[in-house]
């Protein structure tokens, strides 16, 4: 009776810990699905979802770019990458040995392709580094990682093949199952390094980037970007937008349908040029050409580099940019090869920099137009008043108050001085004696000269010392110096010396190529500074104008008030002021005198294009420079320091429709070197403007008829 009642009470006790522990387990249980599906239900979905769903990013089509006349400059070509899809290779590609079938595919692409059936070890750290085409893997390999990560996915084996390749592997495509032509856009220039320098070229996106650019829709590893030109500083509007599909997948990738509506891409814009692919041959004909003539006759690459710029100056249009030596782009269309790209960077002659606009030099006498406006408008001397020049004068170089100074002669390059000149001559002769004195004053004659801080209030009006805000990638502003700027710069207080070399363009004057064809420009159009620009019109996808040409008034120096007044004592006062219209017009006067009777004159003489007489107007420059390249060369020996060749015209005199600068990196004498290089971009612009008119070609026996 005892041991019944003690072991129904142990079979009580057992079931009672039994119907505890089922109802421990049951409410784990319970509590785990709540918090899957309540509390963690969304996260758990979204991963579903994830699972089950695929985004298929759609390359879209970037905009062409053409030149003024419609001549295409950079466009999209078919690239051919050969792909394989490891799910529909026949048979498993990860068995050991390979299966026949998938062996013989392997074996009859590897010659077409030049890629090996077997090449690498697979381990944690080389599949970690894996990127189609860029990783020498053979065919085994590419295909089995692919087939790991996505087996429905095709996978690039080899990239860029040639289009009679592409042909062969798609009639062999009942031989090759799982082998695909996958076609892809690449750029192309067809006008290549004549353009470079302006056009850019693409490349992948850089890894710092990538985030960014993925939240715009760009697919590392994939797309492209700018890297240079209107490629770089256009990109927004060249790029377009990818497009996108929402597909369903099964747990091997395979596509099941599409879960939403594709969003199709969207081409990029096209962008029509202010350029003349004509007149940038020609520009590049003529600099390349002479300064080959010229270091065949010194025996020697004494003249290495240098730009040109050429622009309306009545719409600010760019109609050639030239930046000497360039680079072929299309090089770097496909991959960037980078034995090339290290070959470039390393050039002492720096083939990827944009000289035109990036390149910062002393400019010389042509400088001087700046000291010329401003002192004739400050009234430091009156435009009929002569100056004499004996070749040279000494000054006392004073650096305080109490500093009774140290002599130093200011030459002429003409030693024995063009004696009396006015305004005009002085610009036509570039006499620096005059310049020296109306810059910085001269006991005697010129006792108050126009000074640093005005001078530089006029060189920024002609557009010196800040970027012109051409649409190109890398614009420097050059440098105008003020006292101010040396003191804080170099703590040091500016001395009469430093006006004196301020006022030619030398000593701390720096300025671009562009710059310099600016300042040409607003003289040429009676004082009117147009914003330079690349951009002509910008197209749609289906040619249609959506942004038309408008040019753009940055300002007028004779009508806006752009130069700050200075008091009597040198400080400068909230009143602003213009310049005079007619000390614009005696500067464009001194400037015709140039080809007539001054520096140029031998170079322009008799300038007939197709039986007219076009009258042209010039500044030559000779700019003394020490920079590191004159250094290691040793050729900065005192007194006679090496020299670059600078050159402003414009034309026709009457009517301006071109204006141009010519920039020779150590090009010594500005008249001779510049001068007609000058003369010939100029003659090729009016020929084809004549050609363009439809004007019959002039020849002796042409009969005029009145």
């Amino acid at each position: 009776m005892f041991k019944t009642e003690n072991h129904n009470q142990v079979q009580a006790w057992r079931i009672k810990v039994i119907y505890v522990l089922i109802t421990l387990i049951f409410g784990y249980y319970v509590l785990r699905l709540f918090n899957l599906q309540i509390i963690r239900g969304d996260t758990y979905l979204a991963q579903a979802d994830d699972n089950r769903t695929n985004e298929i990013n759609l390359q879209t089509e970037r905009g062409v770019i053409y030149d003024r006349n419609g001549v295409i400059l950079a466009r999209n070509i078919a690239s051919y990458n050969v792909t394989i899809t490891p799910a529909n290779l026949p048979g498993d590609p990860t068995e050991e040995p390979l299966p026949g079938a998938v062996e013989a595919v392997y074996r009859e692409l590897s010659p077409l392709i030049d890629v090996p059936v077997s090449n690498g070890i697979l381990n944690d750290d080389t599949v970690k580094l894996f990127t189609p085409c860029l990783t020498d893997f053979g065919i085994t390999e590419v295909v089995i990682i692919a087939d790991t990560n996505a087996p429905y996915t095709p996978v690039r084996v080899a990239c860029d093949v040639d289009e009679q390749t592409a042909m062969i592997i798609r009639e062999k495509a009942n031989d090759l199952p799982g082998v695909e032509i996958e076609i892809t856009p690449i750029r192309d220039y067809p006008t290549g390094e004549m353009t470079s320098e302006i056009i850019g070229f693409l490349g992948p996106i850089p890894a710092v980037l990538e985030e960014e650019y993925r939240d715009l829709g760009f697919v590392p590893n994939r797309d492209k970007v700018g890297y240079a030109g209107v490629e770089a500083s256009l990109n927004d509007i060249l790029a377009g937008r990818n497009g996108e599909r929402i597909v369903e997948v099964d747990v091997a990738g395979k596509e099941i349908r599409d879960l939403e509506p594709p969003v199709e891409p969207v081409p990029g814009n096209n962008i029509k040029l202010t350029i003349d692919t004509r007149l940038q041959a020609a520009v590049k004909a003529a600099f390349i050409g002479d300064l080959e003539l010229w270091n065949r006759y010194f025996n020697e690459q004494r003249y290495t580099n240098g730009a040109v710029v050429a622009i309306n100056p009545k719409t600010g249009e760019i109609l050639a940019l030239m930046s000497f030596p360039t680079f072929e782009n299309n090089r770097m269309a496909r991959l960037i090869p980078a034995y090339y790209y290290q070959q470039l960077s390393n050039d002492p002659l720096r083939p990827l920099f944009n000289h035109a606009i990036s390149a910062e030099h002393p400019p010389g006498s042509i400088f001087k137009l700046s000291t010329a406006i401003g002192a004739i408008n400050e009234g430091v001397i009156s435009p009929s008043r002569s100056l004499f020049d004996p070749g040279k004068i000494t000054v006392l170089e004073k650096y305080a108050p109490n500093d009774p100074g140290t002599p130093r002669d200011y030459v002429c390059y003409d030693k024995l001085g063009h004696g009396l000149v006015n305004y005009t001559r002085a610009i036509a002769m570039s006499c620096n004696v005059y310049f020296y004195k109306v810059g910085g004053g001269y006991p005697g004659e010129v006792e108050v000269g126009l000074g640093v801080d005005r001078l530089a209030e006029y060189a920024k009006a002609l557009g010196y010392g800040q970027v012109t805000g051409i649409e190109l990638p890398g614009e420097q502003d050059g440098l105008i110096p003020t006292s101010a700027w040396k003191r804080i710069n170099l703590s040091e207080n500016w001395s009469i010396g430093d006006t004196y070399n301020a006022a030619m363009g030398q000593g701390y004057v720096l300025s671009t190529p562009i710059q310099a064809a600016v300042s040409a420009a607003i003289i040429a159009n009676d004082g009117v500074y147009m914003q330079p620009t690349l951009v002509y019109e910008v197209l749609d996808h289906e040619g249609n104008v959506i942004q038309p040409f408008s040019p753009k008034v940055k300002w007028d120096i004779t009508t806006d008030p752009v130069i700050t007044v200075f008091n009597e004592n040198g400080i400068p006062t909230e009143e602003k002021k213009s310049v005079e219209d007619w000390v614009v017009d005696l500067t464009q006067q001194g400037m015709r005198m140039t080809i007539t009777e001054g520096t140029l004159e031998r170079y322009f003489s008799n300038f007939v294009i197709n039986g007219r007489d076009i009258q042209i107007a010039a500044k030559t420059g000779t700019a003394e420079y020490c920079d590191n390249v004159a250094q290691s060369r040793n050729l900065c020996v005192p007194g006679n320091w090496p020299s670059h060749a600078w050159v402003l015209a414009y034309g026709p005199y009457e009517d301006p429709e071109i204006a141009i600068s010519v920039f020779v990196y150590n090009g010594q004498e500005g008249a001779s070197v510049a001068g007609p290089i000058a003369r010939k971009i100029l003659e090729a612009y009016f020929e084809l403007k004549a050609i363009d008119s439809g004007e019959p070609e002039f020849t002796e026996e042409t009969t005029v008829v009145e």
